[in-house]
């Protein structure tokens, strides 16, 4: 009896999948390059987000108000 290799003709499923963008060296760069990024814009303009935070307050809080209750006359689980 001869042997007959069944194994498939191509990679393994495993092997041709890729990784997520984050987790490349790539995406870690952009990461922290986007977070120190961030930490010199907040040092840098702390004078005016500090004069702008009452605003910046009532926007975020208007609008999670807005969209999580779906706004006013809702409340209820029906859908």
């Amino acid at each position: 009896m001869t042997h007959h290799d069944h194994s498939p003709a191509e990679p393994k499923a495993d092997e041709d999948r890729r990784q997520p963008f984050l987790k490349t060296p790539a995406g870690l760069a952009i990461c922290v390059f986007l977070a120190v990024g961030g930490v010199l814009l907040v040092f840098e303009h702390r004078v005016h987000l500090l004069g702008a935070w009452p605003l910046l307050f009532l926007l975020v809080c208007g609008g999670m108000h807005f969209f999580m209750h779906r706004g006013h006359g809702g409340g209820s689980d029906e859908r």
